[in-house]
């Protein structure tokens, strides 16, 4: 696969006719509440900051909505998951492993390969595995990465627990359905979790 980069597309949209220029990635100046330096104005999505997704913009402009109408919106933006809609699937949400490492967070690792899960072997979909890193000592979920079937949708709960600041141990104790490709996500828990995934 190559990928040679995106830009916002921001050309003849005539920014400048309100006072409002891009920078030279072609991207709009936002404050915290995503709006630009021209009051009143605000700007979401592929033109500002941050990653280009569709679920990111549409986090913003609900975020912009609930600014307007007096609430107090906030994103966590590592809490915005990525995907990347191959074969298999990836997506993760979160640190990585080298990011814990540069901030020197101490953390552990629990890993699941997909072609354990009977579901998997079911579909003959078995390429891939479920990672999950926690706190060393509070066990608190600080990343989850899927490489697999249905990793763009199983993301979500990896999502949840982090929002909700669920432990590894949460979710590894939370039933989930048989045979499903999510029990991925309690292995790799339970995997993160003294080691002791059930069908590895």
């Amino acid at each position: 696969m190559v990928a040679v980069g995106r830009r916002p597309y921001t050309d003849g949209l005539g920014l400048e006719n309100i006072g409002l220029k891009a920078d030279e990635r072609g991207r709009i100046a936002v404050n915290d509440h995503l709006e630009t330096t021209v009051e009143g104005v605000f700007a979401i999505g592929d033109v500002v900051r941050g990653a280009m997704l569709a679920h990111k913009a549409e986090e913003e402009g609900v975020l912009v909505a609930e600014y307007i109408a007096g609430q107090k919106p906030h994103i966590d933006y590592k809490l915005i998951p990525g995907v990347v809609y191959t074969w298999p699937e990836v997506a993760s949400v979160g640190s990585t492993e080298e990011e814990l490492k540069a901030e020197g967070r101490k953390y552990k690792s629990g890993s699941f390969l997909v072609r354990a899960l009977g579901r998997a072997r079911a579909a003959g979909d078995i390429d891939g595995f479920f990672k999950v890193l926690a706190d060393a000592d509070t066990d608190e979920i600080l990343g989850v990465h899927i490489i697999g079937p249905r990793a763009a949708d199983i993301i979500a709960e990896g999502v949840i627990a982090m929002e909700f600041r669920a432990s590894a141990e949460d979710i590894a104790r939370a039933s989930h359905a048989h045979p499903t490709f999510t029990e991925g996500m309690k292995e790799a828990c339970l995997a993160a979790t003294d080691n002791r995934a059930l069908h590895s």
